[in-house]
Order: structure tokens, then sequence, then C-alpha cells
């Protein structure tokens, strides 16, 4: 064979082998600096409330293209993951969608194998361990769910940390939004309390994020179902 050594055998095999051949094959992920202007980002504002009895989270409707142009204007930021949780899509557009997908997918296999419901102390530190170590860009989302111990609310930062809270918001609208809940949140609040200060927050937020707007959806979370609900800011009292 022309151009063969027998010294270049031993280095082909050692090639073939600097994987583990029992790890699955997923691919290569992207590498280098990539121009993120053009990745569809939710920018938002996502505001969650634990309550006795359940959780309310809201969203904004909008998508953007870095914060600048608004590529979509009835986005839904608020998935069902689990029977009784559910989390929001904060960041790029397309890691929030696989995050979600990924996380749902577990829930099942955690549910057929065990023949019962995941508690959300186990779905939080699953949520924490898929951001810390997949493939899922820009994401911060607040989980929130009711299980035998009661109602909680997460956020979930990219490195994996997660923190339980009362109540929580994330997104670029925040800073706004939490100024609106520490003025209007109370212990005890109803569900019906919550989602009126949920809306609140999300309103202020759209007045003064450019990446924030459009509408607001809203998921109540109790010990029974999950029922998401789009409407646009005209429908509540000012």
């Amino acid at each position: 064979m022309q151009g063969f050594t027998p010294d270049s055998l031993p280095g082909e095999r050692s090639r073939r082998f600097e994987t583990d051949p029992h790890e699955p094959q997923l691919g290569s992920l992207p590498t280098g600096d990539r121009d993120e202007s053009a990745v569809n980002e939710t920018g938002t504002t996502t505001i969650g409330i634990a309550t006795t009895d359940g959780v309310v989270i809201a969203t904004d409707k909008r998508a953007s293209l870095g914060g600048r142009f608004v590529s979509n204007k009835n986005v839904q930021k608020v998935e069902q993951i689990h029977p009784t949780a559910a989390l929001t899509l904060v960041g790029s557009v397309g890691g929030a969608q696989s995050f979600i997908r990924t996380l749902r997918a577990e829930v099942n296999l955690y549910e057929a194998r065990r023949g019962e419901k995941m508690s959300m102390q186990a779905l939080s530190t699953l949520a924490g361990n898929f951001a810390r170590g997949g493939p899922f860009l820009a994401i911060r989302p607040i989980l929130g769910g009711v299980d035998e111990a009661g109602s909680h609310v997460y956020s979930i930062d990219p490195a994996g940390g997660v923190m339980e809270d009362d109540y929580t918001v994330t997104g670029s609208g925040m800073t706004v939004a939490y100024g609106t809940l520490e003025d209007r949140y109370e212990e005890d609040m109803s569900m019906e309390e919550s989602r009126e200060v949920a809306v609140a927050g999300v309103t202020a937020a759209a007045e003064r994020d450019a990446a924030s707007g459009n509408g607001i959806f809203i998921a109540e979370v109790t010990a029974d179902d999950v029922e998401i609900s789009g409407h646009d800011f005209d429908e509540f009292d000012a």
C-alpha cells in the first residue's frame, strides 16, 4: 500500500479509541465564537409565585433578535413539563425549547419506571443538572409546581444553581418586575391575588423593557393540573 508504514497502524488504532465506545453518540457541539445577534431570544419577563393552593406563573409574549427587533409577538413562554409543574422559557428560544423537551422526556421516563410522580425536589435537581451539563444556550427558567410537600417555585441559573423562594423573577425585565412584586406581594395570598400581582409585574416590565411585551401568558398550577391561558394587556384593569 502506497504511503503505508508499519508505525502508522498503532496510531490509527489509538485514534479510534480516543472516545469511550460506551458513551452515547451525541455528535459534536459548536466550537469557537458565534454571532448570536441573529439568535431568537425570549428576552422576557417571567414571574413565579407560590401560594398555599398552588403556583401562579406569568410571562410576556415577545421574542426578539438580540433585544432589538421583535421576531414574534405570540410566544408561549411557559410549558407544562409534569402533571403538576410548569417551566418558563428564558434566553435563547432554541435552547429553552430543547431544555423543556429533554426535561419532559426524563420526567416521563422516571414516572414510567417508578410508577409514581416525581417530587418537586427531584425535578428541580434534575433541571439544575441539565442546565449545568447540557448544551442549552443562555437559559434561566422558573420552575413551579405542586407535590405532597406543598407549592414550590425555583429559579434555575445557567450554571445549574437551584434556588427556591416564595416568589421569583427572571428575564430582561426583572428589575422593574421585582420592584412591583416587592411593593405588592404579601404572605398567604390567594391564587387570584397572586395572579393579579404577577400580571402587574409583567405589565410594569413591558412598559420599560424593550424585550418584553405583546401580552401575557398565565399558568395556574394546582395539585390537580396545569392550566395555561393567553391574554392581551387590555384584558386587565390598570
